[in-house]
């Protein structure tokens, strides 16, 4: 970190906690200095909010534009440029440098001021609260190492480098040119951090009765009220024991993936199979873990402020707009139709018996793509003649033929150019026209359960094979298909359950489908260490007097070179300190 963005980071946190007033105990004047802090509960953990903004988690599909999942029709999409071979050093949309260390630089100062404060005048109370924003903070630091790990690791000379560790503040005075450490090293410090805070955090906020405060509280006079002002559910939504059990389970799966092999899929089945404990076992697996984000009743009534929704291990809370739909709806619905579908992706899903489309078994037939299939393809994609349910039940026509500007390619600038557009996130009953705008509520969450699953079937097939483990790989498989609607007993999946690369495959392509427009395949796909320039197709319909015609044709190149598995230092900072190095292949 530079010393600019130091200075930044020490102005934020002064704002933080001049800004906000104490909801919890009685306001401070003078906040110039941590030690002048009396009781500011509220104030502190305004400080970590400053940590919680930085987090990249974006409500949209950002990072999926420059998969093989879709493609934009924003001419200056900065992930669109990307793919097209216009990613360097210099323009990086997947940076996270700034963004990380400055949030890890005001949690280190926070960490190092947090025995200076005067949490309350009750010294039980006072180290309930500050062991809880002790483990929080803590918490951060690992999560945000980790994401500074996911984009930037990489190797130098072939050698697998990670990122230069901070756990300590930086100011005028420090040296900031500083290597890197090596990807065991940021491995190790990640853990050691995430282990420390899980000691400290309960695995999940919620109000507890007298006889359930923890012992190391109880012995000493604490309270059940005072535990869970500190530590009780109206903290929900931050960092907890089971967040930190997910990023373990998340750093070990990238360590784990062919793209770094640090360490065995084994412990990386271990720290996932923890956090599927923690969420009860499969049963956690629900129907609404399909199309929760299009469920009015369950986003409208079924999600309580307090309480992390069932679909979700980490959420940032639900959203009240029509934006998502005024950008990705199809134009006769007020949208601009900003991501659109691969054929790629849509030859994913499988039929609806289970079998893949290239199976002879499957009963596909190309000029009848959209019959039989997976249910799943309707919820999450808008293809020709699919239907928005909204209170017309709008049906669209994206094909070739079509007399307005729903059709492919009819407008560059707000029309599909795959002949599809994207459904899942949206809500089909909002309404984005200004004349009759109607906006509602949206579930934004940062990591789902049904991640989690595919993360523990993932590392469970490769560590001991498809059908070993409790739940193995297949039962968690064979869950997610059977409440997407797979029928006839899943004959495919039952078929492949012997064969660990066979389900590999499925493992992988389930978590294609279950996960699109999340922002995880183009993440997924280089720790695989697979293909990146597998070019987006899409599809051009026309008609032969009431007759489609399907052609399937290519829309976008992708250009990625092998040396792009890995992403890269920002080049600003290895200019400016020499002893940072630069992963092999960047300039």
């Amino acid at each position: 970190m530079n010393k600019t963005l130091y200075i930044a980071a020490c102005i934020a946190l002064g704002c933080s906690l001049n800004a906000c007033d104490d909801l919890m105990e009685p306001a401070i004047d003078n906040l110039n200095e941590f030690s002048s802090l009396y009781g500011t509960v509220n104030q502190a953990a305004h400080v970590l909010g400053n940590a919680y903004i930085k987090l990249p988690y974006p409500a949209m599909p950002e990072t999926d534009l420059a998969t093989d999942d879709a493609v934009t029709n924003d001419a200056d999409n900065s992930f669109r440029l990307m793919a097209g071979g216009s990613w360097t050093a210099t323009s990086n949309p997947v940076d996270r440098w700034k963004d990380a260390y400055y949030a890890i630089q005001n949690v280190n100062i926070f960490l190092e001021n947090i025995d200076n404060i005067n949490w309350s005048e009750d010294p039980v109370y006072a180290e309930m609260i500050r062991d809880h924003m002790r483990g929080e903070a803590l918490a951060l630091r690992g999560i945000f190492h980790y994401f500074l790990l996911q984009a930037h690791a990489g190797k130098v000379g072939g050698t697998l480098m990670g990122v230069p560790i901070h756990t300590v503040s930086e100011n005028g005075s420090s040296d900031f040119n500083q290597p890197r450490n090596s990807f065991q090293e940021c491995y190790n410090q990640i853990m050691k951090d995430l282990d420390d805070a899980a000691a400290l955090l309960p695995e999940v906020y919620v109000n507890v009765k007298e006889e359930d405060v923890p012992a190391k509280y109880k012995e000493k006079g604490g309270t059940a009220y005072d535990y869970n002002r500190a530590q009780g559910e109206l903290w929900s939504g931050k960092v907890d024991g089971r967040i930190i059990k997910t990023f373990k389970s998340l750093l070990s799966l990238m360590a784990a993936s062919p793209a770094y092999g640090t360490e065995t899929w084994e412990n990386a089945a271990k720290y996932a199979s923890e956090v599927v404990t923690s969420l009860g076992g499969i049963s956690a697996l629900t129907s609404n873990s399909i199309a929760w984000f299009n469920d009015k009743e369950y986003v409208e009534n079924g999600v309580s402020a307090l309480v992390v929704p069932d679909v979700a291990i980490w959420w940032n809370g639900r959203n009240k707009t029509a934006d998502y739909e005024a950008d990705n709806f199809p134009p006769s619905l007020y949208g601009k139709g900003r991501v659109n579908p691969t054929q790629n992706l849509v030859d994913a899903f499988p039929m609806e018996n289970g079998y893949p489309i290239t199976d002879p078994a499957s009963g596909y037939n190309d000029q009848d793509p959209y019959t039989g299939r997976d249910p799943r393809l309707a919820k999450y994609i808008l293809f020709d003649q699919g239907v928005i349910e909204n209170a017309n039940n709008d049906v669209i026509t994206t094909g070739d033929y079509a007399d307005n500007k729903d059709g492919r390619d009819k407008d560059l600038s707000i029309s599909t150019r795959t002949g599809y557009y994207m459904k899942k996130l949206l809500r089909t009953d909002a309404n984005p026209s200004s004349s009759s705008k109607s906006e509602q509520y949206h579930l934004i969450p940062r990591i789902r359960v049904e991640e989690m699953f595919l993360t523990y079937a993932e590392a469970a097939n490769e560590a001991w094979g498809p059908t070993t483990g409790s739940p193995s790989a297949y039962d968690v498989i064979k869950q997610i298909r059977q409440y997407a609607g797979i029928t006839g007993g899943d004959a495919y999946l039952e078929s492949i359950k012997g064969d660990k690369d066979k389900m590999r495959d499925m493992i992988r392509n389930e978590r294609r489908i279950n996960l699109c427009f999340e922002n995880k395949r183009f993440w997924d796909l280089r720790r695989w260490n697979v293909s990146l320039s597998e070019a987006a197709k899409g599809v051009k319909i026309t008609k032969d007097g009431n007759t489609r015609k399907f052609e399937y044709i290519e829309v976008e190149k992708r250009d990625f070179k092998d040396y792009q598995t890995y992403c890269p230092i920002p080049a600003a900072e290895i200019n400016k300190f020499p002893a940072l190095q630069q992963n092999d292949g960047w300039q």
